[in-house]
């Protein structure tokens, strides 16, 4: 059973890892190295723009970037989803553009929330492998995979492509009460959704043909309809729940997901890793927009949430499968990692010598579903020391 985990970084709560890289030299824009000064303040000068490191220097963070493209966005932060598309609102001068181009009806069903005649669409018979995006901005939004013949004249499907890509909302036109869907980023109208679908979902998507286009099983998706460009990252702090729970509230996080590496076996289960010494360690995937947040942030952040220096061991929880780990996937992670624990150790904030180990990542195996988002399922929590704080407290004193 897991439990609360009591840290022993007593420094690390004090000073803040952004005190640890600013007494190591790696922060202070005058290179000053003190630690008289609060996390909070240390943090400001560390993330004054015009010193700001390109985002591709392993060895710094930086702050959330804001979108400001005119053109796509109003000036706002840019909001990932779990499949890693960017899911920002557009403004209504981008949508009105992308509107512009649509033929009559199909500008009246997406823009006016019309609805074509039914078994009239052209979409309503395909059969095809393929993805089914927005007519208007081209975000993925259902997937053949879920498609089924529901007899109604409208293609029909179980659930989203990503739940995030379709945002819903109660509609009471025509004397009735439905549920409306739209796409989340242009808001373009889809259809409904009814909870009479034939499947374990209950539901059925009900859209029109017009509101979408079919991009068939191996043809190249248009640059609008990609995901952004993510990096991922592996870590291993004990219990799963809490370095998930945290990594997950991170901004620039796009998903963290709870699994088992480092192993002898294949494919193991939570009973296997606990009683068998297959050798795993409960280990969390982090896949992140490295234009947001850096691979040394992420650094910094698992630092905090756990205690580096205890072997096979958090608090009560005993074992090898609770040891800390690195497991990187490429040069740069291992190169920063290494880097970055011996700037930790050689501070001389921590009472005993980090035995975090850094290894090349090998296969990551998730774990069962009732793990996945633990904390936010059941509200209990295992690790207490929360890596995001001073960012937060940082932005609201700027």
């Amino acid at each position: 059973m897991k439990s609360h985990i009591t840290t022993t970084l007593a420094g690390i709560t004090a000073l803040g890892m952004a005190g640890i890289l600013a007494f190591a030299g790696l922060g202070l824009p005058t290179g000053e190295q003190r630690i008289d000064q609060t996390p909070q303040r240390v943090l400001l000068d560390m993330l004054q723009p015009e010193q700001q490191p390109s985002p591709h220097d392993p060895l710094h963070a930086q702050p959330d970037q804001t979108m400001t493209t005119t053109s796509e966005t109003s000036t706002q932060r840019r909001i990932v989803s779990r499949s890693a598309y960017n899911i920002t609102p557009l403004s209504k001068d981008r949508v009105a553009e992308l509107a512009s181009v649509l033929d009559e009806e199909t500008y009246r069903i997406t823009q006016n929330a019309g609805t074509e005649a039914a078994f009239c669409g052209n979409l309503l018979d395909n059969h095809k492998d393929g993805t089914y995006v927005c007519v208007v901005c081209g975000l993925p939004l259902f997937s053949s995979e879920h498609k089924f013949t529901s007899g109604t004249g409208w293609p029909s499907f179980d659930r989203e492509f990503d739940p995030q890509h379709v945002a819903k909302k109660v509609d009471t036109s025509y004397g009735m009460t439905r549920v409306e869907i739209n796409c989340a980023r242009c808001g373009s109208h889809l259809g409904h959704a009814f909870p009479d679908g034939p499947t374990e979902t209950g539901v059925r998507h009900c859209l029109n043909s017009a509101s979408l286009t079919f991009i068939e099983k191996g043809e190249e998706f248009p640059d609008r309809s990609k995901p952004i460009p993510t990096e991922t990252a592996y870590f291993a702090g004990g219990c799963f729940w809490g370095i998930e729970h945290f990594f997950q509230a991170g901004p620039g996080v796009i998903s963290a997901e709870s699994g088992y590496m480092q192993g002898k076996t294949e494919a193991p289960s939570y009973k296997d890793v606990c009683y068998t010494n297959t050798g795993h360690a409960e280990t969390v995937k982090v896949v992140y927009d490295p234009t947001q947040i850096t691979y040394a942030r992420l650094l910094q952040a698992f630092f905090t949430m756990h205690d580096p220096t205890t072997l096979n061991r958090q608090g009560p929880d005993v074992g090898e499968q609770y040891r800390s780990g690195i497991w990187y996937v490429n040069d740069q992670q291992r190169d920063a990692a290494k880097e970055f624990v011996k700037i930790l150790n050689e501070s001389g904030v921590l009472r005993n010598p980090i035995v975090t180990q850094i290894e090349k990542a090998e296969t990551f195996w998730p774990a069962e579903e009732y793990h996945q988002d633990y904390i936010a399922k059941t509200g209990r929590a295992c690790h207490i020391a929360d890596p995001w704080t001073a960012d937060e407290k940082a932005r609201a004193a700027r």
